[in-house]
């Protein structure tokens, strides 16, 4: 599971105070303090936006989406301002957030206070008949917040938000009552572990299958994506409390990287140039590539996780945003990796017609994944 480590916000109290940013190489000299008068404080956090990408709604719930009386989202930016949250979701960007922040005092080299903040926000679906908005008001749940696991020289936090939609939602269920009114469950669980040497770790700890789930750093940059999204499985199994952390009981997150700001751009222009990609679903352990064959494909991830290797050797996880198969197109024709579905995947293709090659190219020069080892 992807995390990311030295990315806290550092807070030197003395001789006044000083407030830096600091990147790992430095941390270390800074956060040792050379006096017991000296003390560090550090911050961090970590945040998740939850939406909805098109073609994720299944069977007879898509109608509304595709007549437009409810809405797809658009992806949410590859950098948000957290601050920025609550107008995000009043512009209804997202379906819903989870913020948490904390903060470690240490002294010594010791941690010898602790705290954190932050919540969740849930919006409300906004539907759309003709000239007319009918808006259904989301049910937020109370955040659950577990008393903080601290040592000497770590401390973790942790933090479920989430609620459910407004809008009722009839349909059959897979355990009593067997039929539900009431839309299902969302939630994410976001964790965050400060250090005393200045390392922060943040992650998705466990989530529903759907929606889509982004999540940010204390910087507000996208680096980890749920890998996979399940509307069916969400919608007739998550309801009430069981099988929520509200009753006890978590669900695991898939977790890729995520991808780079060009594949974001490279992604626009597959699903919205010109001419419409052709999507291509694949079953856990198929292969979308074998190494050596030929391919004039290019191939962009919508969900699920693919493995790549080269020469036998396994070099990446790969997951929705990611962009496959440029290095055929611009090096003769021939797969240059192999990549097999570890998940059920699906898969926009497009030729090289739709996209411009100096984009390619650069794409080409990120993805020598076998150079790097």
């Amino acid at each position: 599971m992807p995390s990311l480590t030295g990315k806290a916000l550092i807070r030197v109290v003395d001789n006044g105070g000083l407030w830096l940013r600091l990147g790992p190489s430095s941390m270390e000299a800074t956060v040792s303090p050379s006096s017991k008068e000296s003390h560090v404080r550090l911050e961090s956090s970590v945040t998740s936006v939850s939406w909805i990408p098109s073609e994720a709604i299944k069977g007879m719930v898509k109608a509304p989406f595709e007549l437009g009386v409810g809405h797809y989202d658009s992806a949410p930016p590859g950098r948000i301002d957290v601050a920025a949250l609550e107008r995000m979701r009043d512009d209804d960007r997202f379906r819903f957030a989870n913020h948490l922040a904390a903060w470690i005092e240490v002294e010594d080299g010791r941690i010898v206070d602790y705290g954190q903040s932050g919540g969740g926000l849930v919006s409300s679906t906004h539907m759309h008949l003709g000239p007319k908005e009918i808006v259904f008001h989301a049910v937020g749940f109370p955040d659950l917040r577990p008393e903080p696991k601290v040592t000497s020289r770590s401390a973790t936090f942790v933090q479920t938000a989430g609620g459910r939609p407004g809008m009722p939602a009839p349909r059959r269920v897979r355990r009593e009552p067997f039929v539900q009114l009431v839309g299902p469950t969302v939630w994410t669980t976001l964790q965050l572990t400060l250090h005393a040497d200045g390392r922060a770790e943040p992650k998705l700890a466990g989530a529903t299958t759907f929606p889509r789930h982004w999540v940010y750093d204390v910087e507000g940059r996208v680096f980890a994506k749920s890998g996979m999204i399940d509307f069916k499985d969400w919608y007739h199994g998550v309801f009430g409390k069981k099988g929520t952390p509200w009753g006890n009981q978590d669900s695991p997150a898939f977790v890729t990287m995520a991808e780079t700001a060009l594949e974001r751009e490279l992604s626009t222009s597959i699903m919205r140039g010109g001419a419409k990609p052709r999507l291509r679903r694949l079953r856990a352990g198929r292969f979308l590539t074998k190494q050596g064959d030929p391919g004039d494909e290019l191939f962009l991830v919508l969900d699920g996780v693919l493995s790549v290797d080269v020469d036998g050797r396994a070099l990446a996880e790969l997951g929705p945003g990611a962009v496959i198969g440029e290095r055929a197109l611009l090096e003769g024709g021939k797969r240059t990796s192999t990549v097999r579905a570890l998940t059920p995947v699906k898969v926009a293709v497009a030729s090289a017609a739709q996209i411009d090659i100096g984009a390619l190219r650069h794409l080409a020069a990120t993805h020598r994944r076998e150079e790097r080892r």
